[in-house]
Parts: structure tokens; C-alpha cells; sequence
């Protein structure tokens, strides 16, 4: 059998770990995880030689007539789920998509953002990340009641009533665990919601950690007796949860961050303003693939510290993308954050669509319009008309007729992921529209 050493050294690895069973991971084109799980015995083969699938029943894959294909592992993903044991020990190892030609399948969500970080390291970038994801903790409601908030603390909160913070640290040693470098985790400004952050790390590992993140919460939670949700807007009223994502380009050794300029007020270098142009510009675009659920929309309305306006600045918050203040001796920490995206969204078209949208601002040279640093949240229409702020759309149908009409994202995807996103989304909206709200009965039943 002819492995490479850094697969016999995963094999090897499994066997020390203890683990009986490895999960071979994809995800969907709406970000949904898939999976087939081998028993240990059977690895050695997988690493060798992939292992096959029905493309057909995953969405945005294959049509029933072509359906086979198969995926490879990449051994660099292998982790051992912590929150497993005994002869249940499970390890994950994320996988890439082929067809049965051995070609790599250009709608796999992964390839998708390879192919946009290929395309940066031909122009000499090397494109980082790091997200701050949301979420919200629930127990569980008696019989069919709906869940209830977990706790009744708040923002950075240390509180004997922050009842999840024993919740909250088990998810980070679990995801250290698995190598997951977390920065600080800590209660958010809503009832029973959170945060957790990542140390920065490229755009590929940054996509691979977010989807691992996402089940470590829920499974991390259920292990509490409590459900997790990365829904946008969970509850009407209060603030929803975010993934806001810092971003900035390095050369291709990862030592020089190519953002800075020591010289600019805000130390942004040229590159850095052209890649916040082309944001800027694509934004209203880019918001079906960030932002991607009728929810979403739910969570970008003015007054919950969620962004709507498309302007940025560094103080303000209610601006789309948020210069962090630059500290002496922290070059490499010069970065853009863009507000917009949640949890809802598969991290690796979100990624690979920021990025397309801040290169294109590189290649054509784009400049942006003057920063915003006072609350664009007390603009009036004119107000907004006057300086050129533009808007996000105000629901999922109108972001994806943005989308549909932006040649630049829609190449970024690639044709066959970009009309399976369509599909899928567009066959959300249709059911959302269709359905009759308990808003509606309130308000229309007795008087019309």
C-alpha cells in the first residue's frame, strides 16, 4: 500500500489517540456538514484511494444522472473529537471533492475558496482571517414549549448569574483540544447569547475552524442539556448574533502584512484602501452569500448594533467595515473587519467572496469614499443621499437579485456552485413567502 508519510503519520496518530472510528467530512453548498464514518481498519484504504459518494443527494453537488464521485481526505484536518471516548472515540478529517475522473469538482465549497486564494498568491498575497461568531444558548422548554434563554447576564459580564460560563469553557478546551488556537471566549450583549474567538490564521484553516466550531458548540451544549443556535435573529427585540470577520493580506511568507502604511492617519496602506473599495462596491452583492437566510435580514435593521449602512470608518460602529485602531508595535495586527456576515453562511463561499470583492478592488485600483466615524444609524434619507451611503438589501429575495446581477461574485463561485446556491435560496424565499405568520392573523383577522 503506498501512503505518503504524512498520511502514514495520521494513520499512525489514529491508532495512538485510541480512536475506533474516523468521520470524513464535506460540507454542502449552503454550508450543511456531510459525512460517511469508517471504522479505524478501514483508513489506510481511504488515505490510498478516497472513498466514493452519491453527489446527487447532496445539494449543490451532482445531478441523478452523474452522481458518483468521491472524496479525498486531507490529513492536515485530522483532529480527535474530545467530546467522544471509549469505544466511541471519533476523529474528524475534513475532506475535498473529486469527480470520477479524478478531477477536483469545481462546486465543492472548499475548491471554490482554494481557487480565490490561488488566484491572490498569483498576485503575491496571502489572504488571513479571523471570525468572532455568535451564538445563543437555549434550555430546554417543558413538553412542546419552545426553548427559553439560557441566563440573564450581560456584555462582558462576570456575574454568578453568566450560567453558561462553565458552558463557554468547556467549548474552549475542547476546541484547543483539537488545536483550535481560541482568544477569548466571553458573554455577548443580549440574554443567553456568546462569543468565541480565533487567533488569526489563513483563510483555508480559518473555513475549516468554523465549521468545526460550529458542532463543537452544539455538541458541547447538548453534553449541558441546552440547544445552541447560530440563527441570525433568534429573538425580535434584542440584538441578533453576527460573525464579524477581520481580514488583511500578508506577503507569501506570512511576514509582512501588506495593509499597513506607518505614513496614512488610519496606517492603511494603498492596497489595503483599493481591497475595502472593491468590498464597498460588491457589498450589496456579497450579502446573499454572507447573510444568506430570510433571518439574516431579521438581524440587519437599523438599531441593533447590526450593520446596514455601506460605509466604514473606525470608531463607528454601524459602519459595514470597521478599521481596529492601530497599537505601536502591532503592525501585523492592521486589519478591516466586515460586519455583515453570521453564522447562517458556509464559511468557505463566504470567505472566497470577500476576497474575490477586495481584489477586484486591487485590480481595477478603486478608491473609497471618505470615512463615516459619527452613527450613520441617526441618518435621514437625505442624510444618506448626500454623502452616497448605500444600503444593504432589506431581504434575502433582494440580495440575491444583487447577486444575480454582480459577474465578479458570480465568477468567484463558479457556475455550477453559484446556480446551486441560487436554487437553494431562492426555493427558501418561495416557502418563506408563502407561509402565513402569527403576525399576520394579529393583524389582519378581525379587521379586514
Amino acid at each position: 500500500m503506498s501512503l505518503s508519510d504524512s498520511q502514514k503519520h495520521v494513520l499512525e496518530q489514529a491508532k495512538a489517540d485510541g480512536v475506533q472510528f474516523v468521520s470524513l467530512q464535506l460540507t454542502d453548498v449552503v454550508g450543511a456538514i456531510k459525512n460517511v464514518t469508517i471504522p479505524l481498519h478501514k483508513l489506510a484504504e481511504v488515505l490510498e484511494s478516497g472513498i466514493w459518494f452519491d453527489g446527487s443527494s447532496i445539494q449543490g453537488f451532482t445531478r441523478i444522472y452523474e452522481s458518483d464521485m468521491f472524496m479525498i481526505p486531507d490529513v492536515n484536518t485530522y483532529r480527535v473529537l474530545p467530546w467522544t471516548e471509549g469505544d466511541h472515540r471519533l476523529a474528524r478529517i475534513i475532506c475535498d471533492a473529486y469527480t470520477p475522473d479524478g478531477e477536483p469538482f469545481e462546486g465543492d465549497p472548499r475548491r471554490v475558496l482554494r481557487r480565490q486564494l490561488q488566484r491572490a498568491e498569483a498576485m503575491g498575497f496571502r489572504y488571513v482571517t479571523s471570525s468572532e461568531p455568535e451564538f445563543f444558548l437555549f434550555r430546554k422548554g417543558d413538553g412542546d414549549a419552545r426553548p427559553v434563554v439560557h441566563d440573564v447576564a450581560g456584555y462582558f459580564d462576570f456575574s454568578p448569574r453568566d450560567l453558561a460560563s462553565e458552558v463557554r469553557q468547556d467549548i474552549i478546551l475542547a476546541l484547543e483540544a483539537m488545536g483550535i488556537e481560541v482568544e477569548r471566549g466571553h458573554h455577548e450583549v443580549a440574554t443567553g447569547q456568546h462569543e468565541i474567538n480565533f487567533r488569526y490564521a489563513d483563510a483555508l484553516t480559518s473555513a475549516d475552524t468554523l465549521m468545526t466550531f460550529k458542532y463543537t458548540v452544539k455538541a458541547i451544549a447538548q453534553a449541558h442539556d441546552l440547544f445552541a443556535t447560530f440563527m441570525p435573529k433568534p429573538i425580535a427585540g434584542i440584538n441578533g448574533s453576527g460573525m464579524h470577520t477581520h481580514q488583511s493580506l500578508f506577503d507569501l511568507q506570512g511576514k509582512q502584512n501588506l495593509f499597513y502604511d506607518a505614513k496614512d492617519s488610519y496606517h492603511l496602506s494603498p492596497l489595503a484602501y483599493s481591497f475595502l473599495a472593491g468590498q464597498l462596491a460588491h457589498a450589496r452583492a456579497l450579502a446573499a452569500i454572507v447573510a444568506p437566510t430570510v433571518n439574516s435580514y431579521k438581524r440587519l435593521v437599523p438599531g441593533y448594533e447590526a450593520p446596514v449602512y455601506i460605509c466604514w470608518g473606525q470608531i463607528n460602529r454601524s459602519a459595514l467595515i470597521r478599521i481596529p485602531r492601530y497599537s505601536p508595535g502591532r503592525e501585523k495586527a492592521t486589519r478591516m473587519e466586515l460586519r455583515c456576515p453570521d453564522g447562517s453562511s458556509n464559511p468557505y463561499l463566504v470567505l472566497a467572496t470577500m476576497l474575490a470583492a477586495g481584489l477586484d478592488g486591487v485590480e481595477k485600483k478603486l478608491q473609497p469614499p471618505a470615512p463615516i466615524e459619527e452613527s450613520a444609524y441617526e441618518f435621514t434619507t437625505e442624510d444618506l443621499s448626500e454623502r452616497g451611503i448605500g444600503v444593504l438589501p432589506g431581504s434575502l429575495a433582494e440580495a440575491l437579485q444583487e447577486l444575480e446581477k454582480d459577474a465578479v461574485l458570480r465568477n468567484a463561485l463558479g457556475e455550477h456552485a453559484y446556480k446551486a446556491f441560487m436554487r437553494a435560496k431562492r426555493r427558501e424565499w418561495d416557502e418563506y413567502r408563502m407561509q402565513v405568520s402569527a403576525w399576520e392573523w394579529n393583524r389582519y383577522f378581525e379587521v379586514v
